[in-house]
């Protein structure tokens, strides 16, 4: 259902609140860079910063500006399942294509309570979901038996994205849900060619918030078999990327899409600017990679 370089897009922010001018130029600079689609309020658009009343007011301003030239998914994760079920239906009520919902953080449930955190979801909420794997920063894991329970009882979720870092794992997990609908997603930038070659549908991308045409390349390949290409164009970019994540995400790809002038370089508490020695480097090698 979702194929392709789906850009997890920053949410450009000013003093005030959220910058529209800033995120209307930057959806506009996906959409031309020929994304996929678009991932809003992923965890890389700082939604745990941002009010209740900021996201719906972005959502509304995302499914007008996009105006159904990609598909929109809105991240509608929570560690309370009750939050997540109601971030889920005002999600569908506003006109999202499908939904991004992260494993719960912090609260390290069971493995029976992930199963039944993203049933409860589904329940009341049949858009397609996509349930996101991130066990570094939620202290939670996803392992492929559960993938394989979800898949085969829960016909709306319809991916998984994989950012556990672990080739192994996502092999059994590709395995587990083999012959189900749930695709196979990549959440992590430099595994993209070969989660790919696992049978993965899907880059949901950092890096294309800066890069999307070459990002959005990168799984064309991907996707037609031509994985030598796709390792080869993957490759030419392989600093630039691991310089976006030399301090945590969204601080440095906020700073690269800053220097393309699409946005402003401003972050909200308790995340902080990149530091200088970084982002000499990421600049430098954005103009090496003539970029900027």
């Amino acid at each position: 259902m979702f194929e392709g370089t789906y850009t997890a897009i920053i949410t450009p922010f000013s003093k005030t609140g959220i910058d529209y001018d800033g995120f209307e130029k930057l959806i506009e600079s996906q959409i031309n860079g020929g994304i996929n689609g678009i991932v809003f309020i992923g965890t890389t658009g700082e939604p745990a910063t941002m009010t209740s009343t900021e996201k719906k007011q972005l959502r509304d301003f995302a499914i007008k500006k996009v105006g159904g030239r990609v598909p929109v998914i809105f991240g509608t994760g929570s560690n309370c399942t009750a939050t997540a079920v109601e971030n889920s239906i005002a999600a569908k009520d506003e006109g999202a294509d499908g939904i991004l919902v992260v494993t719960p953080y912090y609260n390290k449930c069971t493995q029976e309570g992930l199963y039944l955190h993203y049933q409860a979801i589904a329940d009341k909420c049949d858009l397609p979901m996509i349930i996101y794997n991130v066990p570094g920063r939620t202290g939670v894991n996803i392992l492929p038996e559960t993938a394989g329970k979800l898949a085969r009882n829960i016909k709306s979720i319809v991916g998984i994205k994989e950012a556990c870092g672990n080739l192994e794992q996502i092999a059994k997990t590709a395995k587990a849900v083999e012959g189900t609908q749930l695709q196979l997603m990549s959440g992590d930038d430099k595994l993209a060619v070969d989660i790919a070659r696992l049978g993965g549908t899907t880059l949901i991308s950092v890096a294309s918030n800066a890069l999307p045409k070459e990002f959005s390349q990168i799984m064309a390949y991907a996707g037609a078999k031509d994985f030598d290409s796709a390792d080869a164009l993957l490759n030419k970019y392989g600093n630039f990327v691991d310089l976006l994540f030399s301090e945590v995400n969204p601080i440095p790809v906020k700073y690269a899409c800053h220097l393309l002038g699409l946005c402003q370089n401003e972050l909200r508490l308790p995340l902080t600017p990149m530091s200088e020695i970084n982002a000499q480097r990421l600049k430098a090698e954005m103009q090496r990679l003539n970029i900027i």
